[in-house]
């Protein structure tokens, strides 16, 4: 079983949270705190913007190559993929513009909650009704 289309979105994935992760760091840098973010709201953001990323992108992948491995419509999962990707791009975007609420917080979240949500439908469905797209 090959899952190259999940291997496209979560390499891409592991990129970006490699930059979220470099914002982390060069921040604690920035600002010298080693440890928690120094009552640093700047800081507080990315390390939350991070943290963000790493709850939910990982089911989201899961679930992705779950469905790929039942053999779901290609269109289907790189929509999924790059809605994912777009969706983390935009909450990320969007905490770092403010800790309140922002256009990028509110449409990262829900259109990543509404990834795994398709995801996990296509999924059962697939699982219950043996149906296979090619």
């Amino acid at each position: 079983m090959s899952l190259t289309i999940t291997a496209i979105y979560a390499s891409l994935a592991g990129l970006l949270l490699l930059v979220l992760s470099f914002r982390v760091v060069r921040s604690r840098r920035k600002l010298s705190v080693g440890l928690g973010d120094g009552g640093q709201e700047s800081l507080l953001r990315a390390q939350r913007a991070q943290a963000n990323f790493t709850e939910y992108v990982p089911i989201a992948l899961i679930l992705l190559a779950v469905a790929e491995s039942q053999v779901l419509t290609g269109w289907l999962l790189h929509t999924a993929g790059a809605v994912l990707l777009l969706a983390r791009l935009l909450h990320a975007w969007g905490l770092n513009q403010s800790s309140g609420r922002s256009f990028g917080r509110y449409w990262g979240t829900l259109l990543t909650w509404m990834v795994i949500l398709a995801l996990s439908l296509a999924n059962i469905f697939a699982s219950f009704s043996g149906v296979a797209a090619g």
